[in-house]
């Protein structure tokens, strides 16, 4: 295996409380940033104008972004075939036609050697109703239930799952918290990042647990805080590669991925930072610190 660090004997444990200040710091700004400003939900949420046209000549998706960008009209854009484009913008259904002549207008005035006609006009219901969203937020609930039982039963204590749901909860919303502060748009694609952040983040907590467990049978009469200490550090390599590995490439997609793909990069990059810090210094210290309240010390 690649050891990117040597051994190291960092006392995560004892900076503790400096770990759970710097997330709750993050968490505040977090919250209040969604209860002032709210998320930016994004046409899969809330629905809107969908307008259909076909261009004289060959253009680009980016030349026809540009031009809707330039009036301030911030769009989703499908490629059709021979030359088509399907236009979506977030809109009450009433002002369809107020929606769809403005962006024709855009395109006349910043566009104007390449002609296009009008081949559909409609409005485009919300993909996720509330229906579906309740479903969704009682199949996340059901998943960290899961999640809590599954270690439990691995591990033989409850407190482990929960102190991974619980890291896992960090970083989904710290991620919703930073695409608010941004206002970036919140869809179904940025819906599949938080899923992957979270499986990311239970991943690599569940590994240092699982050292934590060994190390247990190892030294049996180890203390909570100097066995956990050692458990983060002798796989303190191995949970940097790995994330480093996902951070390069969403990196790269951030930065050289284009405009389509750029919300959905920065969710994966913020994301795994937070999963990796998570890891590393909020859900094994949240284990020590329960139990150090409770019967081992």
């Amino acid at each position: 295996m690649i050891v990117l660090i040597k051994k190291t004997n960092i006392d995560f444990i004892k900076k503790r409380l400096v770990f759970f200040s710097i997330s709750a710091v993050l968490i505040g700004a977090g919250a209040v940033s969604i209860a002032v400003k709210g998320v930016n939900l994004g046409l899969d949420f809330t629905g809107g104008t969908m307008l259909q046209l076909q261009f004289a000549k060959p253009v680009a998706t980016g030349e026809v972004r540009a031009a809707l960008t330039k009036s301030g009209i911030e769009t989703t854009i499908q490629s059709l075939d021979r030359n088509a484009y399907q236009l979506k913008v977030k809109g009450a259904q009433e002002k369809v036609n107020e929606i769809s002549n403005k962006i024709m207008s855009a395109l006349n005035a910043n566009m104007p050697d390449n002609k296009f006609t009008e081949e559909k006009r409609d409005y485009v219901g919300p993909v996720v109703g509330r229906d579906l969203a309740k479903k969704a937020l009682f199949a996340f609930i059901l998943s960290f239930f899961g999640i809590i039982v599954y270690v439990a039963f691995r591990f033989a204590t409850p407190v482990w799952g929960a102190a991974g749901v619980l890291a896992l909860v960090h970083d989904v919303f710290l991620t919703v918290g930073a695409l608010s502060i941004t206002n970036r748009e919140i869809d179904l694609v940025i819906v599949a990042a938080l899923l992957t952040i979270a499986g990311y983040s239970i991943n690599d907590t569940i590994v240092i647990f699982d050292r934590m467990r060994e190390n247990m049978r190892i030294f049996p009469k180890m203390p909570l805080g100097q066995l956990a200490n050692a458990s983060i550090n002798e796989t303190l390599s191995r949970t940097l590669i790995t994330n480093l590995t996902v951070l390069v490439v969403v990196a790269i997609l951030f930065f050289f991925g284009g405009e389509v793909i750029n919300d959905f990069a920065f969710a994966m990059l913020v994301g795994s930072i937070f999963g990796t810090y998570s890891t590393i210094a909020i859900a094994t210290p949240l284990v020590y610190q329960w139990e150090r309240t409770g019967h081992r010390r």
